[in-house]
């Protein structure tokens, strides 16, 4: 199962934010064009990191201001606050069949493989800041 493109998509919002919101007022139409998607999806994205904490939203036309230092924001942070797993990473299928020897045993075999995988995902996460991104954008930048 894929992780949705909110995931991304908040992560370049943050780094937008943080980057040029010195320069520029960081409304979601400004932010849109960046990040090259409808505006409304930039709403959708400003709420869930405004409800994480991490921003501050101000009504009409005033932009999006960073609350959250950028030390103290990972990756999973961004992660977790957009929702952009339902559930685990992985989907199992719904209902194997226990009268198979396969069908019946697939989750003692295949459940903790999964979970650990996850864990993996998740620990990378939380082990890159939102400042780790930004050294690395003003690199090419």
């Amino acid at each position: 199962m894929k992780i949705t493109s909110r995931f991304t998509v908040a992560v370049h919002t943050l780094l937008a934010i943080y980057v040029l919101g010195k320069e520029y007022k960081m409304t979601s139409d400004f932010i849109a064009s960046s990040v090259n998607v409808n505006p409304v999806v930039i709403r959708r994205t400003l709420s869930s990191l405004k409800t994480a904490g991490m921003i501050d939203v101000k009504a009409g036309s005033g932009g999006a201001l960073p609350v959250k230092d950028v030390n103290d924001i990972t990756l999973y942070d961004i992660y977790m606050a957009v929702d952009c797993v339902e559930g685990g990473l992985f989907n199992f299928h719904e209902n194997p069949n226990p009268k198979c020897p396969v069908g019946k045993n697939i989750h003692a075999v295949l459940d903790s493989h999964l979970s650990d995988a996850q864990m993996a995902l998740e620990n990378e996460l939380k082990g890159v800041t939102l400042a780790n991104l930004m050294e690395q954008l003003n690199l090419l930048i």
